[in-house]
């Protein structure tokens, strides 16, 4: 028994339980009659079998008798199997006999893979109206037979340019790797710095200064400027002081109203900065001893500061 014949004679079965439940299968030379308690309700489409490559049309005209008014629910969510892509309903009509006519016509897309395509009851006054079900799509004809043609893997010929392009597009997967890799590691790496305290941050920063190696190439005023940061940043973390923004004037005035810098600490810190805007400022020719010195400064410096800082939270 091939494939068409049992989709014939399901179909069958379908529309033949369909018609014992009261559904109403519809052609379109066919119009399927819903009416109930003197209202008449007809349902008609258009074409004759759902297609899933065309539009489907569906129209419904209710008639109302004299002395009644029906009204026509919105039908959007009673198509099934359909997607709507267009709905008009015209103004009631006045019929001779003084009763009244509704139509509403819908213009529907078959969705490929529905199991089922009809219009689902609906209420009309005061009662339901069965279903009304559209003939599916025919059955295809069941495909036998081997393939005519054996489908063949066609390589290129191996030539210098295709290596070429293979090792262009292996350079670049490396790069883009390579890239990757870097950018997480940069980012752990700042991750990291941001957690550390604020002497193990200004060490960290001191460490990847010297690092640069700038008084070797003769970058002096690029190493001090950097080197004094270093400071600045670590003072502005560790006792709220905006250091970065202010001249060096304005940060030694600031310095001698905040309790926790000594005297001691404000001239050493005077010395180291003036030192300093000597060399980024004034011109003074810097030498590698000078940069030794303005570094051995700024680690005492940190460490007291941290140190006493230290035992001051202890007490």
């Amino acid at each position: 028994m091939s494939k068409q014949c049992l989709a014939h004679g399901a179909l069958c079965l379908v529309l033949g339980a369909s018609a014992c439940l009261g559904v109403s299968p519809l052609f379109a030379a066919q119009v399927a009659d819903l009416s109930r308690d003197g209202i008449g309700i007809t349902v008609e489409a258009e074409p004759e079998t759902v297609d899933p490559g065309r539009d489907f049309t569906v129209t419904v005209t209710v008639k109302s008798p004299a002395g009644q008014t029906a009204t026509l629910p919105d039908l959007r969510t009673r198509f099934q199997g359909f997607q709507v892509a267009e709905d008009f309903t015209e103004e009631p009509l006045a019929d001779a006999d003084g009763g009244t006519t509704l139509v509403s016509r819908w213009r529907l897309v078959p969705e490929p893979m529905a199991k089922k395509y009809r219009l689902a009851p609906f209420v009309i006054n005061n009662f339901y109206t069965a279903p009304v079900l559209f003939a599916p799509p025919k059955a295809r004809e069941a495909v036998t037979g081997d393939m005519e043609v054996e489908p063949k893997r066609d390589l290129p010929p191996l030539s210098w340019k295709l290596v070429g392009i293979c090792g262009a597009i292996l350079a670049a997967f490396a790069l883009v790797v390579a890239l990757a890799y870097l950018a997480i590691r940069k980012i752990r790496t700042m991750v990291r710095v941001h957690r550390m305290s604020p002497i193990e941050r200004a060490m960290y920063e001191l460490e990847q200064l010297l690092k640069k190696g700038l008084p070797g190439r003769g970058f002096y005023k690029d190493f001090y400027v950097e080197l004094t940061m270093v400071v600045r940043r670590y003072i502005e973390r560790r006792h709220d002081v905006r250091a970065p923004n202010l001249t060096t004037d304005e940060f030694l005035r600031a310095a001698r109203e905040n309790p926790a810098f000594t005297r001691e600490a404000i001239s050493e810190l005077k010395n180291f900065l003036e030192s300093a805007d000597m060399v980024k400022f004034a011109g003074v020719e810097a030498t590698p001893e000078m940069a030794d010195a303005a570094t051995g400064k700024a680690r005492d410096y940190l460490t007291t500061d941290s140190r006493e800082a230290q035992q001051t939270t202890s007490h």
